[in-house]
């Protein structure tokens, strides 16, 4: 067999975490769109069983979806706040608030899931913008 050059290696080492990079970005996205919160819970088990022990491109995918699963909760949490704050939900400014959320956040953080995933599955590294983690292993 002959020896493989410099690149081809990275990318055979970096598709060695592949099926769990897609699973992460997976259940990030079910964890917006169809399984809040039983989504979260298999997607931390994942991080915390495997991120310290998989391959480089796994725990990038790892913890990108882990930082903005946590930061959609926290932004959903705020958006709650706010609507309590502005007079409830009993209150006209709720709509408002519920689908500019809706439209906005929720919908970014859908579409960068989707751009993970495609990441994933394609055996490349993604890092959110502004929310992501730094995954070192990947600059260069």
């Amino acid at each position: 067999m002959p020896p493989l050059d410099a690149e081809q290696d990275n990318l055979q080492h970096e598709a060695a975490g592949q099926p769990l990079a897609t699973a992460a970005e997976a259940l990030y996205l079910a964890n917006l769109l169809v399984l809040p919160g039983i989504a979260f819970v298999i997607l931390m088990f994942l991080f915390l069983r495997r991120a310290q022990t998989t391959s480089p491109l796994a725990r990038c995918h790892l913890r990108q979806t882990v930082s903005a699963s946590i930061w959609a909760g926290i932004m959903l949490l705020l958006v709650n706040g706010l609507i309590i704050v502005l007079g409830g939900y009993e209150s006209s400014t709720t709509w408002i608030i519920v689908i500019l959320y809706f439209t906005t956040v929720h919908a970014s953080l859908v579409l960068l899931g989707t751009v993970g995933l495609a990441k994933a599955m394609a055996g490349r590294p993604f890092v959110f913008p502004l929310i992501g983690r730094p995954c070192p292993e990947f600059d260069k």
